[in-house]
């Protein structure tokens, strides 16, 4: 296999966030498989090589490169454009366009759905990202009842549902890094995760949604919005519950309820089977030996599909009518 180089602005500081680990856990992933190293590109890193050093190798030929970085994706496939490049996608709506040539690798089915349409004639592939094992259940007691991470928090919940709950139940917003996630899921009942409103200001989707599930496998009831990539696995009413609906009281009275409900059983480990290490692993072989094959053959000369351009879908839709018309009155 062509060795793989995942493309990251940096991977300390202000780059450190959910997609970032879930980007670097496909990398451990990948290492598994074939030779694979992190390059940085905007940020210079001691351990890490760095892009505009690594494009003065002679044989990039034998090169994959992964991009991911949703905003930084039109520049690094402009500057990338003679070499084989992957797209990894974790949220959608970014609005560029990427060329057929170019494999693109899902983490939702609804970021493989957008894709599907937006590059109906590219290679497309879905890797949902990968629960790690630490995230289960340890039967341990429970002394947070309601837990809430403050980044991507709606306005809503942070300052009208909190609040409200405060004087009900015990309340824990954190709003720094979690050096023992799991750990602290383990030490809650019940999770809110309302991203909606987060995803709304920055244009884009929600890619996926780590932190709800990762809950349910430690155990956690989960309130949670169902915007974007969050619909692959939650289903209100059976694995989670839908957060700001309708009015607080009403999120209230349900939240109140379900830790009352002593009945509340966690979900089974075959539930999360999808996003394990075993099953990811075995996806990503499967995905990288077709994305090498797909490169061997694009050495060949060919003529692609032709793509369905804006100016080419204005003559199909004419052509339409037009038949249309003469069926009428023909």
């Amino acid at each position: 296999m062509r060795k793989l180089y995942f493309l990251l602005p940096g991977t300390t500081g202000r780059f450190a966030c959910g997609g970032l680990w879930a980007e670097l856990k496909t990398f451990q992933l990948a290492q598994q498989i074939c030779s694979a190293e992190v390059v940085t590109y905007r940020q210079r890193e001691v351990d890490k090589p760095f892009l505009a050093d690594v494009l003065k190798q002679s044989d990039l030929k034998n090169a994959i490169f992964m991009v991911s970085w949703g905003f930084d994706v039109p520049k690094l496939v402009s500057q990338l454009k003679s070499l084989q490049v992957v797209y990894h996608a974790h949220s959608a709506e970014y609005g560029f366009k990427l060329p057929s040539a170019m494999p693109i690798i899902t983490v939702s089915r609804h970021t493989l759905g957008y894709w599907g349409q937006k590059s109906p004639h590219a290679l497309l592939y879905y890797l949902p990202n990968q629960i790690s094992d630490e995230f289960y259940d340890r039967h341990l007691d429970r002394d947070i009842d309601v837990l809430v991470q403050a980044r991507k928090s709606s306005d809503y919940l942070l300052k009208e549902l909190i609040p409200a709950l405060r004087s009900r139940c015990r309340v824990t917003v954190i709003d720094s890094f979690v050096e023992d996630l799991p750990g602290l899921f383990n030490r809650s009942r019940l999770y809110l995760y309302d991203s909606a409103q987060y995803w709304a200001e920055q244009g884009v989707t929600e890619g996926f949604g780590l932190q709800p599930m990762e809950a349910l496998a430690c155990g956690c009831q989960v309130f949670s919005s169902v915007n974007g990539g969050l619909a692959d696995y939650l289903d209100p009413g059976f694995n989670c519950h839908k957060i700001a609906g309708y009015a607080q009281a009403y999120d209230v009275e349900r939240i109140l309820h379900v830790l009352q409900d002593c009945n509340n059983a966690p979900l089974p480990e075959s539930f999360f089977a999808e996003h394990r290490t075993e099953k990811i692993l075995s996806r990503l072989t499967v995905i990288l030996n077709e994305i090498n094959h797909f490169f061997d053959f694009t050495q060949k000369p060919c003529e692609p599909i032709e793509p369905l351009t804006s100016t080419r879908l204005m003559g199909l839709k004419l052509k339409r009518n037009w038949n249309k018309l003469k069926k009428r009155f023909g």
